[in-house]
C-alpha cells in the first residue's frame, strides 16, 4: 500500500448553520469509503455567525486527478455552496 495524502478542504455552506454536523454526515454519505476518509472536521468562523467547514480528508496518494473528484463530490452535496482546497500534504508512516 502506498502513502496517503491529507487534503484539507474549506467547505462553504449555502446558509448560516449553527451546527455543521448534519452537513458532515451528508458529505460522508457521498464519499466512497474505499478511497476517502474524513479524519477530522472543525468549524471556522467567517463573519456574523457564518461558519465554514474545515474537512481533513485522507485519500490514497495514487488517486487519479488529485483532489478533483473529491472537490466535485463534496461540491454536489445539498447545502454546499463552494469548496476550496486549502492544502494537500503527503503522509508516510
Amino acid at each position: 500500500m502506498g502513502a496517503q495524502v491529507l487534503a484539507v478542504l474549506k467547505v462553504y455552506p449555502k446558509e448560516v448553520m449553527e451546527n455543521l454536523e448534519p452537513l458532515v454526515k451528508k458529505i460522508e454519505g457521498v464519499l466512497p469509503k474505499d478511497r476517502y476518509k474524513i479524519a477530522k472536521w472543525e468549524a471556522q468562523d467567517i463573519a456574523f455567525g457564518y461558519k465554514a467547514l474545515m474537512l481533513y480528508v485522507l485519500m490514497p496518494e495514487e488517486t487519479e486527478g488529485g483532489t478533483e473528484e473529491l472537490e466535485t463530490l463534496v461540491g454536489k452535496v445539498d447545502g454546499v455552496d463552494n469548496v476550496e482546497v486549502e492544502y494537500v500534504t503527503r503522509l508516510a508512516f
